[in-house]
């Protein structure tokens, strides 16, 4: 097949996303995986990437793939800034542990972070919330903190990353995801939302007025697509804690959001069967790495019947069809499936990342099953 002006080796890819956010590409999908664990693993463990790709960057990795990418790294751009009064320390606990100490007028918060020899991943070995205290000191943090835009990073990103895809931004964990996340662990968030209502719920509505202060930001920027970065899992939040803490944060977060102009999205990459029933009421435009079965707890027509005609589907084929456990045919018949059941409201990509045992070269694969159906479409 020759090179048609349709396809992605061919387009303004930047465009091309933010047409297809904005319902103006005539029906077209934008292919969007998203390779970092791939590439960070093997940089990680100083493991050489295979040909061509060891002689590549980041960037042009995606370009020779003839794929758009979610640019995230323009999150780098809104930068929080904490109020004068507040001292960071930080110290090293030997080599793999670090300890960040905060020091503010409401008392003190700690925290210690473990680095693995083994992954790239942190894991927190002292949560900086553990008891009423430090939420008494993290709220009034949140009450305290601001932000700021810096053009500087803007242009930087937009240098290295060109048409590859618009810019693109993810706003911090809300509220119950935070303490899961963040702040105190899954375990201790959950008697803490049992135990001490009250101080979580302070301490929520000092983090909700903190991220409006973002909005302010976000709101003035050239942005337009914005990711709330909350990575949901139902199993640990239920529908009831959903419904009162997270829905009426994100139906404010939607609004204002929205008023500017911007397309909005949240990271659902756990099991998601339970929460799917409130899609439509979260003011989203759509809803990134819902996760299909086998990898996930739903099928593409469930998400279908969730999402109906008026949210986006971000991504939708499950990561593990990237690896040699299941063949190409079965990776080709789901990328159609999805793109009938979710074409135009759809931005394809991989729920959430191709693993570092994928077969890169199944991307490939993938982009040209999208070009071949917009080439269908026709030019226009």
């Amino acid at each position: 097949m020759g090179s048609r002006p349709t396809d992605h080796a061919n387009l303004d890819l930047a465009r091309l996303h933010l047409d297809v956010c904005f319902g103006r590409a005539g029906g077209k999908v934008i292919w969007q995986p998203r390779i970092l664990c791939w590439w960070a693993d093997r940089e990680f463990l100083g493991r050489k990437r295979p040909a061509p790709y060891d002689r590549m960057t980041y960037p042009q990795m995606y370009r020779h793939l003839q794929c758009s990418n979610r640019i995230y790294e323009y999150n780098a751009c809104f930068e929080r800034v904490e109020d004068p009064r507040v001292h960071v320390i930080e110290r090293r606990l030997g080599e793999l542990d670090r300890e960040l100490l905060w020091q503010t007028p409401a008392g003190s918060q700690r925290a210690v972070y473990h680095r693995s020899p083994h992954h790239r991943s942190v894991v927190t070995a002292k949560w900086p919330i553990c008891d009423e205290a430090d939420f008494r000191v993290a709220a009034w943090r949140e009450e305290h903190a601001g932000w700021r835009w810096n053009q500087q990073k803007y242009e930087q990103v937009q240098a290295e990353w060109g048409d590859t895809g618009a810019p693109t931004a993810y706003m911090p964990r809300v509220t119950v995801q935070d303490l899961y996340i963040n702040t105190m662990g899954v375990e201790q968030a959950i008697f803490a939302l049992h135990d001490r209502p009250a101080a979580v719920e302070k301490y929520f509505a000092a983090l909700n007025e903190c991220h409006d202060r973002l909005i302010d930001v976000i709101n003035e920027s050239p942005i337009r697509i914005i990711n709330f970065g909350d990575n949901v899992h139902a199993a640990t939040l239920p529908p009831e804690l959903f419904r009162k803490y997270v829905l009426p944060a994100y139906q404010h977060r939607c609004e204002r959001l929205h008023a500017a102009g911007k397309f909005v999205h949240a990271h659902w990459d756990g099991d998601c069967k339970p929460l799917l029933p409130f899609a439509r009421d979260t003011g989203l435009d759509g809803i990134e790495a819902i996760t299909p079965v086998p990898q996930g707890d739903v099928t593409p027509e469930e998400v279908k019947a969730a999402l109906g005609d008026e949210l986006f589907l971000i991504d939708g084929i499950p990561a593990i069809y990237f690896d040699r456990t299941f063949s190409e045919d079965v990776l080709t018949e789901c990328t159609r499936r999805i793109i009938e059941l979710f074409a135009p409201k759809l931005i394809l990509g991989i729920s959430d990342e191709i693993s570092s045992t994928g077969e890169i070269r199944r991307v490939r694969l993938v982009g040209r099953i999208v070009d071949d159906y917009n080439a269908s479409l026709g030019a226009a």
